[in-house]
């Protein structure tokens, strides 16, 4: 359910949106003094802030400037007020939208359900870093963007690994795809002495690898 808190202080404003956006999954918690609204919104998680301009006690822009200030949620201004300076200031402070009153209420409920995709949206699509990035035209592989020093076996091993990152892959498996691996020495001892090199560089603590996990039996993962 999305959790929305408002501050508002006409009360049967405030209840006829609770009850019109409930039916919507639209959980609405309002504050009638600004004070307190500003003090509840530091204490539980809202998903957005429905705001109201004309307040007791505290002008509603200060109230804005107060909010985006101390939290990075997005806010709607609902307000009466006709003045187009409060409108341009409350944008300019950083408020998503503004709303005059009176105003039907499935507007609002389109305008809080548009902002809200808007916001995941670009949440979703803000790539994560990741720690290795292998660079397959440059030959490259970086540890968070330093190029590591590796030898050729080395490096063609640790590519594969990023390159199935998240799988096991067998011993067998790493000597058919790493060229600079002699086939006739898959049961000696130079993958583990590889393995072990690479560690050395890549980990924080190479006797307890977080990235280049021995899977027993099976072979080894790497995980970023």
């Amino acid at each position: 359910m999305i959790q929305v808190a408002m501050i508002e202080d006409n009360v049967e404003l405030a209840e006829v949106l609770t009850q019109y956006l409930a039916t919507f999954n639209i959980e609405v918690t309002n504050y009638e003094d600004p004070f307190i609204g500003l003090s509840a919104i530091g204490l539980k998680k809202y998903d957005l802030i429905i705001l109201d301009l004309t307040l007791p006690g505290l002008d509603g822009l200060e109230v804005c400037q107060e909010l985006l200030k101390k939290h990075d949620i997005p806010i709607i201004i609902s307000s009466a007020r006709s003045d187009i300076t409060d409108k341009v200031t409350a944008l300019q402070l950083g408020a998503d939208d503004y709303l005059p009153k009176p105003y039907d209420p499935r507007e609002l409920e389109i305008r809080i359900k548009t902002i809200l995709r808007r916001v995941n949206k670009t949440v979703k699509e803000t790539p994560k870093t990741k720690l290795f990035e292998y660079d397959e035209e440059k030959k490259v592989i970086t540890k968070n963007n330093i190029a590591l020093k590796l030898t050729p076996a080395e490096f063609e091993i640790l590519a594969l690994f990023i390159q199935r990152e998240g799988f096991v892959i067998s011993r067998e498996d790493i000597f058919e795809n790493v060229t600079y691996l002699n086939s006739d020495l898959e049961n000696s001892s130079s993958l583990s002495v590889i393995i072990n090199r690479l560690r050395q560089k890549i980990e924080q603590n190479s006797k307890d690898a977080k990235h280049l996990q021995t899977i027993r039996g099976m072979g080894y993962k790497f995980v970023q």
